[in-house]
C-alpha cells in the first residue's frame, strides 16, 4: 500500500520554507510515498457555493489562509528530498489554460527527476472559477479538452501538435521539456462524472468525501467507462482518504479490501514542526513504514 500525506494547509504553514522543508524531508525519512498539495488560487470572503465535503456546506479554510501554488511548492519540496514522490491534489483544472499547465508539470518532472503525479478536478467553488475567468457551468467539458491537450504537448510529436477544439485552438506547439515518463494524471471528486472521466482519460480516481456503496459505486464506473474506451480498467489506480492520526493496519487493510492502491492521509493543523514530526512518526510506526 502506498501512503501519501497531504501538506497541512490548514495549519498556515506550508509556505514557510523552513517549515515545509523539514516537513518533507520527515515523510521521506519515514518512507512515507509522496507529499500532497492542495489547492485554491483564490479563496473568497463571500460565496454562495456549496461546499461538498463537509455537512456546514462551509469550507473550513478562511480566506486569508496560506494556500501556496502547489506546483510551485512541489517544485520547492523536490529540491529538498531525493526520492520523495510530489502530488497534487486536487488541482483544479478549470484554472488554469492546459498549454501553460503542461509547460509547469513537465518542468517539475523533469526537474525531480520524474515523481510529480497530478490529481485535477473540476472544481466546487464557482466564485473561484468565475474569477479565474471560465464559465463554471462548462468547465466539465472543458477538462476533457484540458486533458487531452496536456496529452498531446508531453508525447513526442515531432511535427507538433494541433489542436482545434471548444475552449483550445492552436497549429504546430512544441513543448519541452517532456516528463520523464507517462506523468500519471489522477481524476479527484465525488460524482459520477469525474469516476467516468477517470475511466475514460485518467490514470486513477481519488474519490473524496466518498466511502461503503456509493465508493463502490463509483469504482464500477470508472471499471466500465475504462473497458468502454478500449482501456484496462486493472491499469487505473484508487487513492483512498484518512486520517494520519487514525490510520492504522486494521483500517488499511479495510481500505486495501476497498480495493485502495494508495492512502491519502489528512494532516491535523499543527504549526509546530516537532509536534508534526512527532505525528509522523507514529503514524509510520503503526502503519510498518521504512524509508
Amino acid at each position: 500500500m502506498k501512503v501519501a500525506v497531504v501538506a497541512p494547509v490548514a495549519a498556515g504553514v506550508t509556505a514557510d520554507p523552513v517549515w515545509i522543508a523539514a516537513f518533507a524531508r520527515h515523510l521521506e525519512a519515514c518512507g512515507f510515498e509522496s507529499i500532497v498539495a492542495v489547492e485554491h488560487t483564490v479563496l473568497m470572503t463571500r460565496y454562495s457555493s456549496v461546499y461538498p465535503y463537509d455537512a456546514s456546506g462551509r469550507v473550513e479554510l478562511a480566506a486569508d489562509c496560506v494556500v501556496p501554488d502547489p506546483l510551485d511548492l512541489l517544485a520547492f519540496v523536490a529540491g529538498q528530498t531525493s526520492t520523495l514522490g510530489l502530488a497534487t491534489g486536487v488541482l483544479v483544472l478549470p484554472n488554469h489554460h492546459p498549454v501553460v499547465l503542461a509547460k509547469r508539470a513537465a518542468t517539475v518532472d523533469a526537474l525531480s527527476g520524474g515523481r510529480l503525479r497530478l490529481c485535477v478536478g473540476v472544481g466546487w467553488l464557482r466564485e473561484e472559477v468565475q474569477a479565474c475567468g471560465v464559465d463554471f457551468d462548462s468547465r466539465g467539458r472543458r477538462a476533457d479538452e484540458q486533458l487531452a491537450v496536456l496529452r498531446a504537448l508531453w508525447a513526442d510529436n515531432p511535427a507538433g501538435v494541433s489542436h482545434h477544439g471548444e475552449f483550445f485552438d492552436f497549429d504546430d506547439a512544441m513543448s519541452y521539456p517532456k516528463p520523464v515518463g507517462a506523468l500519471p494524471v489522477h481524476i479527484g471528486g465525488h460524482s459520477r462524472a469525474a469516476a467516468r472521466r477517470a475511466g475514460r482519460l485518467g490514470d486513477g480516481l481519488q474519490p473524496l468525501g466518498v466511502g461503503g456503496a456509493d465508493l463502490a459505486e463509483l469504482v464500477a464506473v470508472m471499471r466500465t467507462a475504462a473497458r468502454d474506451a478500449g482501456r484496462d480498467p486493472d491499469a487505473l489506480e484508487l487513492s483512498l482518504g484518512h486520517l494520519v492520526t487514525k490510520i492504522d493496519a486494521e483500517r488499511v487493510d479495510r481500505l486495501a479490501r476497498a480495493g485502495a492502491d494508495r492512502l491519502v492521509l489528512a494532516m491535523p493543523p499543527v504549526t509546530d514542526i516537532e509536534e508534526a514530526k512527532d505525528v509522523l512518526s507514529a503514524c509510520a510506526q503503526r502503519l510498518g513504514l521504512s524509508p
